[in-house]
C-alpha cells in the first residue's frame, strides 16, 4: 500500500506568542555543512517572516548562555559520527547543558555509507545521549535523523558521475545514492527508539518529501528507501535555497512546540 502524501505545517499556523517564546528559549545545534545549510534557511525565514526573532551566534562558550539564542557550531569530523557524538557530549559538559533548554546536533550524510556499522554508531550514540539526559534533566534533547543524498538525474547526474570517477583515480571515497539504505536503517533505529519518549525532528523525512506530500525514493530487495529530492539540493547532498528553508521551517514549528 502507498505511503499517504504528507502534510507539514506551515510557519503562517503558529502564533506570533509561539515565536515570541521561542525567542526567549536557549537553544544549541550542533553541525557542519548541512547545518549550515539549515542556519541560513532559519535566516531567510526570518526576513519573510518578521515575527520570527532569533539571536542567532555560531558559539560554544557558555557565557552567551544568559538569555535566549539560538546557538549553533561545529561538531566533530565529517565521515566520524563519533567524533560528532562526543564533540557535542563535550560542549554539554563544557557548560552548555547546564543553560541550554534544549540541543541537538545532527550528523552529515557522509557519516552514513554502505560500510558503515550503524548498529555500533546508534548505540554510541543511545548510551551518550541516555547520559546527557539523566546528568541535564532540565535540557530538552532532540533527536535528529541522518540526512540523505538524492539520486542523480539529468546534467547534475552527469557532473556526479565525473566526479566519483575522479575521486576513484586518486583514492578518496565515492559517495553513492544506494548509502541512503544505511541512513534508512539508521533512522528507522532511532525513531523506533525514540518515537513517543522524546521529541524527533525527522529530517530524512522532510528532506524526501516532494511539494505534493509523495516521496522521493528507490526500491531493492522489495524495500523501498527514501532519497533526497533533487530540486532541493545544488549537489546531491547538500540544501539549495527551496530545500534549506522547507527544512527550517519544520525545524523551527517543532522548536515552538517544546515546553
Amino acid at each position: 500500500m502507498p505511503e499517504k502524501a504528507a502534510r507539514f505545517p506551515s510557519v503562517k499556523d503558529i502564533p506570533t506568542a509561539k515565536w515570541e517564546k521561542l525567542s526567549q528559549k536557549k537553544i544549541y545545534f550542533g553541525h557542519q555543512s548541512v547545518g549550515f545549510n539549515i542556519i541560513d534557511g532559519i535566516k531567510d525565514l526570518m526576513k519573510e517572516n518578521p515575527q520570527i526573532k532569533l539571536n542567532i551566534i555560531e558559539t560554544t562558550d557558555q557565557s552567551d548562555f544568559k538569555s535566549g539564542l539560538f546557538a549553533h557550531s561545529k561538531v566533530g569530523k565529517n565521515t566520524d559520527p563519533g567524533s560528532k557524538i562526543d564533540a557535542f557530549a563535550n560542549f554539554m559538559d563544557r557548560g552548555i547543558g547546564k543553560e541550554a533548554d534544549i540541543a541537538f546536533f545532527k550528523f552529515c550524510y557522509v557519516d552514513v555509507r554502505a560500510g558503515t556499522e550503524i548498529r555500533n554508531i546508534f548505540n554510541d550514540y543511545k548510551n551518550t545521549l541516555s547520559k546527557l539526559i539523566d546528568a541535564y534533566p532540565n535540557t530538552t534533547f532532540v533527536h535528529v535523523t541522518v540526512p540523505l543524498t538524492s539520486k542523480p538525474v539529468g546534467l547534475q547526474g552527469l557532473i556526479r558521475s565525473a566526479k566519483n570517477a575522479i575521486k576513484k583515480i586518486i583514492g578518496r571515497p565515492v559517495f553513492d545514492y544506494h548509502d541512503n539504505i544505511k541512513r534508512s536503517l539508521f533512522n528507522e533505529m532511532l525513531v523506533q527508539e525514540y518515537d513517543g519518549k522524546a521529541p524527533i525532528f525527522d529530517l530524512a523525512k522532510i528532506e524526501s518529501t516532494f511539494p505534493d506530500g509523495t516521496r522521493s525514493s528507490f526500491t531493492k530487495s522489495g524495500k523501498t528507501y527514501y532519497t533526497l529530492v533533487p530540486e532541493y539540493t545544488y549537489d546531491g547532498g547538500h540544501l539549495n535555497e527551496t530545500g534549506r528553508k522547507k527544512v527550517a521551517e519544520q525545524l523551527l514549528i517543532l522548536l515552538t512546540k517544546l515546553n
